[in-house]
């Protein structure tokens, strides 16, 4: 078992200025604010220290075993996530009240671009789900009571966390949801079905959004946390995918399931916000979680290509070849500029939504771009599931589609840069 030393974190929290909800704040705010952050200082040892932690932890828990996750279609979550949480890898930025590290978001990127040494894109989605998909919210807006009940224990790495936003008619149109949650006496009454949700046969618990009452769709949802064995939880599907094989993914009903009202995270019909905050560093993760194993993906083509002879000589020795993958190395390395632009911005505590999405734009479609790439030089031996380079070519596919598609990025992008049609009012 390779554990954070909490001392030595202790040590690093108190070097670094006030942390509250996993961002950076210094009594020099208001000059940081207006400042670029400086990208070259983004990690500095501790943050490597973290990494090397995580990295033996990958080598040997969970590397030797992906082949056969993927085979079974399911790994062992809470396995998996009691190691990383007895290593402190499940909160690093979450408050150490809870038995989080209590650090600011660049350690979470830390850890992330470390999770791209798994050999599955799987894995660390799930993983991602967990830290920073189903939590962050409950995090910074929920009462202490449903901290203890549910953020520690996830932290710790004791249940498994799921996230239940999109629904078989509303994906990244998140506001158009239908389950509801309406009041009955002390309880919510929650009814409708969730998709695609991730770790949803192994959950303990799920971040539910609902609607809670009637009015706008934008200002009439509420989070709340919801026990996946409440009576009425229907878990109908596990969805066969074409990638992510060894990340279970359900189709999951709700028939008059009853939960606390107590259970909100936040305020009733913030949900909506709430969720938006979410997906930021949600989004951010996405980036840095990727950006490991595209590089190991264009090295290991270069390895391979050095080998393979074609016409009497190595198929890299071929200008197209090598040129190309010059060109994916460049993409790689100005997607980290702006990963690292962009957190750097979000821990002094600034509004990224625009750079997020560019980041989780540009992370979907250079995965594909470069697993189609590289996958073409391995020739046939790239059209086999023998090889990572096949794999991730279908794993990939999914960063376009999930956590909000390339088609709403560019939407909200668009939104920022105020060229974004105004929708006709409706009479």
């Amino acid at each position: 078992m390779f554990s954070v030393c909490r001392s030595c974190f202790s040590a690093i929290r108190n070097r670094l200025p006030i942390i509250e909800h996993g961002r950076r704040f210094s009594a020099h705010a208001a000059v940081n604010e207006a400042k670029e952050p400086d990208t070259a200082q983004l990690f500095t040892q501790e943050h490597k220290e973290l990494r090397r932690s995580l990295g033996r932890l990958i080598e040997q828990d969970i590397n030797p075993y992906v082949d056969e996750w993927e085979e079974m279609g399911q790994f062992p979550a809470h396995e998996v996530f009691k190691k990383l949480g007895q290593a402190g890898f499940l909160g690093v930025t979450k408050p150490t009240e809870y038995g989080g590290l209590g650090l600011d978001y660049t350690y979470s990127v830390a850890v992330a671009e470390e999770l791209g040494h798994i050999n599955c894109g799987g894995v660390p989605m799930a993983i991602g789900v967990q830290t920073d998909m189903a939590t962050p919210a409950l995090a910074r807006f929920g009462s202490d009571e449903l901290k203890k009940q549910f953020l520690e224990p996830s932290i710790a790495g004791d249940v498994v966390a799921c996230l239940g936003v999109s629904e078989a008619g509303a994906g990244s149109d998140v506001a158009s949801i239908k389950t509801t949650a309406v009041k009955k006496g002390d309880d919510y009454v929650i009814n409708g079905g969730k998709m695609w949700t991730t770790n949803g046969f192994q959950a303990d618990w799920m971040c539910l959004l609902a609607n809670t009452n009637e009015g706008p769709p934008h200002q009439n949802k509420s989070l709340i946390c919801l026990p996946m064995d409440a009576k009425g939880i229907n878990l109908s599907k596990r969805i066969d995918k074409m990638g992510m094989r060894c990340s279970d993914t359900a189709q999951i009903f709700f028939e008059d399931v009853h939960v606390p009202q107590s259970y909100v995270v936040g305020e009733e019909g913030q949900g909506f916000t709430y969720q938006m905050i979410q997906f930021q560093e949600e989004r951010m993760w996405a980036a840095a979680s990727i950006l490991q194993t595209l590089q190991n993906i264009i090295q290991a083509t270069i390895e391979y290509t050095k080998e393979r002879q074609a016409f009497g000589q190595p198929i890299l020795n071929n200008q197209s070849v090598h040129f190309r993958l010059a060109e994916l190395e460049t993409e790689v390395e100005l997607l980290r500029s702006l990963l690292y632009r962009t957190v750097g911005l979000y821990v002094q505590g600034q509004d990224v939504t625009k750079f997020a999405s560019m980041c989780k734009l540009k992370v979907g479609r250079l995965g594909r771009e470069v697993a189609d790439s590289c996958l073409q030089y391995w020739g046939g031996m790239g059209f086999t599931n023998e090889v990572l380079v096949s794999r991730l070519y279908r794993d990939f596919r999914l960063i376009s589609i999930g956590g909000g598609a390339d088609e709403v990025m560019l939407s909200i992008i668009c939104k920022y840069m105020n060229t974004l049609p105004k929708m006709p009012q409706k009479k």
